[in-house]
């Protein structure tokens, strides 16, 4: 035996050993079709199990695909004592273009290069068949390549690697320089065995490497998660006279909705919502962002409107893949109880009055959303909160959860929940939560779901 050849599928690039042949003939001395990971069980089942053992032994604990391949390619030069070389080629996913990965050479002194023929390699991809040629050097199929008569092959082996689904992964070739000891049968049946067993290792790798791999991604998300947690508000001022409650519920580990509340001054607290366009990752980084930016330009500038046009100004000079944000910006005076509010592209918010009535913002009041056109002046409203008014606010998250039938839960169905529930903030806004989750009767979470609900004690 001379060369060990393996080919699998991967992401690199490169097919030049491999020549075109000059002649369409193929003078292939025996082919063998594929018949399961293993072969005949009946034939040779103790060299197959001595074979397929010292494969499994000498890869027990390899893990990495990197140190993986050259393994296989020693172990196919002890299962295959006389042969001089092993090598091991994998095929690129998209384009199907061989690429050497791995060779190893029984004695040092060989060069280390191999050619292979191309028409050898399709067929036995294409047809999923095992070959034996007797003798390269005398063989049609090989007048292209010059390497291989320099190198004196004398017999050439060339069997299919069949993963879980039975297709190729790629090619075992083992070629000889060997005068007196030809290929047999035998060989071929041997080596369709090993090439299962080859394959097997090499997919469970494969799928032990995407698995650690997903477990660390996971591993970060659930750091990312925490982080983000840890930017919304623990817990809101205690203000006597006020009640306040926020849940937030995201889609995947990270999302794009976003509350906060904070005390401008000893007489003024401030409540801001926001909701990026998107899901996941991005929108979760830019939600980080926009918080930062919202707490920094409160500290400078103390009117809603002309805040949020600051904050729009800063966003939109550093917009990123065309995200926006929608966001409602909420300045309270405790003294005097006048509510300043500011809609830049959000849904408006409901407002329970003290008898049940629910009356919402207008739609002439909402602005644009942050972060898409700059210099536009926002308009601000300014109510003041009677005894018993509660403000709901809530993601579009909400109103698009929907059921198992692809029914929304709708604007509609929010302000019946608002209107009929326990005023009080907690009680309000959990209903609301628990009802939306009852509609959609455990499908997954399409978006976000954010809720914020403030306003005064009755008695206050």
């Amino acid at each position: 035996l001379g060369h060990v050849i393996l080919l699998f599928k991967t992401d690199t690039s490169s097919d030049e050993f491999l020549t075109n042949d000059t002649r369409k003939s193929m003078a292939i001395t025996t082919t063998m079709p594929s018949l399961g990971r293993y072969g005949l069980v009946n034939t040779q089942s103790e060299a197959k199990l001595k074979a397929v053992l010292d494969l499994s032994t000498s890869l027990a604990g390899s893990v990495k695909l990197q140190s993986l391949l050259p393994k296989i390619a020693e172990t196919l030069l002890n299962i295959f004592p006389r042969a001089d070389c092993a090598c091991i080629l994998l095929k690129e996913e998209h384009t199907g273009r061989m690429v050497l990965r791995a060779i190893r050479h029984r004695h040092h002194d060989q060069v280390a290069s191999i050619r292979l023929s191309r028409t050898i390699i399709n067929k036995v991809l294409d047809e999923k068949t095992g070959v034996i040629s007797a003798d390269a050097t005398r063989d049609n199929q090989f007048d292209a390549s010059h390497t291989i008569t320099s190198l004196a092959i004398r017999s050439l082996m060339c069997v299919p690697m069949l993963g879980l689904e039975d297709e190729p992964l790629g090619i075992i070739n083992i070629d000889s320089k060997s005068t007196a000891q030809q290929f047999t049968n035998e060989d071929l049946d041997l080596l369709m065995a090993v090439a299962g067993q080859a394959a097997l290792v090499y997919e469970n790798s494969r799928l032990a490497v995407t698995h650690l791999e997903k477990q660390k991604q996971d591993s970060e998300l659930a750091i990312a998660r925490d982080v983000q947690r840890a930017l919304l508000p623990k817990a809101f001022p205690r203000i006597r006279g006020y009640q306040f409650y926020a849940s937030y519920d995201s889609a995947h580990a990270v999302g794009g909705d976003y509350y906060d509340s904070f005390m401008l001054s000893d007489s003024k607290i401030c409540l801001s919502f926001g909701d990026v366009a998107g899901k996941g990752i991005p929108s979760a980084l830019i939600m980080t962002w926009f918080s930062s930016c919202v707490k920094n330009t409160l500290r400078f500038v103390s009117d809603a409107d002309e805040a949020v046009k600051a904050i729009n100004e800063h966003m939109c000079k550093s917009a990123i893949d065309g995200r926006f944000i929608t966001f409602v910006l909420v300045i309270i005076d405790l003294k005097t109880h006048v509510m300043s509010l500011v809609n830049a592209g959000h849904f408006t918010p409901l407002i329970r009055k003290s008898g049940g009535v629910v009356d919402k913002y207008g739609a002439e009041c909402v602005g644009p959303p942050i972060g898409i056109i700059e210099g536009l002046p926002y308009q601000v409203e300014k109510r003041v909160l009677q005894p018993g008014d509660t403000v709901v606010i809530v993601t579009d998250g909400v109103y698009e959860a929907m059921n198992q039938q692809g029914e929304l839960y709708g604007v509609e169905r929010v302000v019946e929940v608002v209107k009929n529930c326990n005023p009080r903030a907690d009680e309000l806004g959990k209903a609301l939560l628990a009802d939306v989750h009852n509609h959609a009767r455990g499908r997954s979470q399409h978006d976000d779901i954010t809720i914020l609900v403030f306003g005064r004690n009755a008695d206050s």
